[in-house]
């Protein structure tokens, strides 16, 4: 209160002594938009040998750090480490989940019968894990094999399975306890002759933890991605949930929720259609060798390296992950039918790079059950979540306390335009001018302290199709 267009934070009205005095004002200081880092936290199983508790929420710097924080081996474990090598420079947080009690560990086995005829290497591999190794010599039994695989595996640490042998038979039994244990492939590599090996598949494991009590935790601390890595219909709703409050108006911490599925077709769509969610995001590759959770960990940390909320993730490749035998390869068809289903394809591009198709959310149909494209595209949620931060970063800034006259409607106005336009030039909305009358900002009727405003957001979407005709002249 000094003048009618000049007002002063702490230099008062009422000041006598003769004086030159200045204030700093810095409201007016950006006239930029707010950057868009994108923050990352994973959600998964820890060992009891981890140094941080369940549902404590750490930074996580490297795959070595997280191995020690939540157990060499554990689902948190691998999943940091997937995360970090498709996106070295992820801003990464996890927190972490015991098994749940009376959960029941998932096993599997490797059998081997026969004596060796010929020297060569006996190679298998575990999960998404490097190849494991162990020389063969002529006249070995298959006991003799066995127990050579045996201390081979209990020197790497970081597996997702323990071992143990009993005559020509490697017993493995997963780390951690749960449904998603059956889900870690033994894949036989090299055989050498005379030596028959049976792999019995991974299974048996069931009850996972609950997701809520880690959501919980996790609920003040404003991620931009969540990726879970259980992918059970309870624990995506939990988590779909989460993102709905977290989201909220009132609320304003907007979240990405990412999981992935490396089964069936037909089961990744049936549960992207159960999800139904426009902020939450599914990737399916059939049948790699990579965890689903180390495939969800990835496919968030390549998400976050795209700091332009209206950029398509198209071709962006997924770092670290298993290529699948070329028989299980997506086809375009089988591709488009996900596509249609809530289901974000990964294919295999030149050069074997594990690569995203076209990044959708599970959103389908309205509460009505009729076909809803309008978040499609992750693309969509993502530009939401960024105009929101810009214009209530501006009005924030512009007018932290501002009287309520008849003149603050039009300067609320004219900044939220100016967020508009410099959103428009970097082509993250468009069409301002087209839209700009259908801006308004007017007082409530209701409460004499509150405007309101209607804000037109055009939102640019991704160049993903091009179709031309070749019109022949002889």
């Amino acid at each position: 209160m000094t003048s009618p267009n000049i007002s002063f934070d702490k230099i008062p009205s009422s000041i006598r002594k003769p004086g030159k005095y200045f204030e700093f004002n810095t409201k007016l200081a950006v006239r930029t938009l707010p950057g868009n880092p994108q923050l990352v936290v994973l959600i998964g199983q820890r060992l009891a040998a981890g140094s941080v508790s369940a549902t404590t929420l750490v930074n996580v710097f490297s795959d070595q750090q997280a191995g020690d924080y939540f157990g060499h081996g554990s689902q948190l474990h691998l999943m940091a480490r997937a995360a970090i090598k498709a996106n070295p420079y992820l801003q990464l947080s996890a927190i972490a989940l015991d098994d749940a009690a009376g959960s029941v560990a998932a096993s599997g086995s490797l059998a081997l019968a026969g004596t060796a005829t010929a020297g060569g290497s006996f190679a298998i591999k575990i999960g998404n894990a490097d190849p494991i190794a162990v020389a063969v010599s002529v006249g070995d039994t298959a006991a003799v094999v066995a127990t050579a695989i045996n201390t081979a595996l209990a020197s790497l640490v970081d597996l997702p399975v323990a071992a143990a042998v009993n005559a020509g038979t490697v017993t493995l039994t997963a780390k951690n306890k749960g449904s998603q244990g059956n889900l870690i492939p033994v894949t036989i590599l090299q055989n050498v002759a005379g030596i028959v090996p049976t792999v019995t598949a991974m299974s048996a494991g069931a009850t996972d933890p609950v997701l809520s009590s880690a959501l919980t935790a996790i609920f003040p601390a404003g991620h931009n991605i969540v990726c879970s890595g259980l992918n059970d219909q309870v624990s995506l709703t939990a988590l779909r949930t989460h993102l709905a409050s977290v989201g909220s108006p009132m609320e304003q911490r907007d979240a990405l929720g990412v999981y992935a599925t490396t089964g069936t077709l037909g089961a990744a769509s049936t549960l992207a259609g159960l999800i139904n969610d426009g902020f939450t995001t599914t990737a399916f590759l059939r049948a790699t060798r990579s965890l689903p959770c180390e495939l969800a960990a990835a496919y968030a940390a390549v998400i976050a390296s795209e700091e332009d909320p209206a950029r398509p993730l198209n071709t962006l490749e997924l770092v670290g992950i298993d290529v699948p035998d070329a028989s299980q390869w997506l086809g375009r068809t089988e591709q488009e039918n996900l596509l249609y289903n809530g289901v974000t394809p990964i294919e295999i591009g030149p050069g074997q790079k594990v690569q995203i198709v076209r990044a959708i959310t599970t959103y389908l149909v309205d509460p009505q059950g009729v076909q809803d494209p309008s978040m499609l595209d992750v693309t969509t949620p993502r530009t939401l979540f960024y105009m929101r931060k810009a214009y209530r970063q501006r009005i924030a800034l512009r007018f932290p306390r501002e009287k309520l006259s008849g003149r603050t409607a039009p300067k609320v106005r004219s900044e939220l335009l100016d967020v508009s336009y410099k959103a428009e030039e970097l082509e993250i909305i468009e069409n301002v001018d087209q839209w700009k009358d259908y801006l308004l900002v007017e007082r409530d009727s209701q409460d004499v302290s509150r405007l309101n405003a209607k804000i037109p957001t055009d939102v640019v979407n991704g160049f993903h199709i091009f179709a031309g005709r070749l019109d022949l002249i002889l």
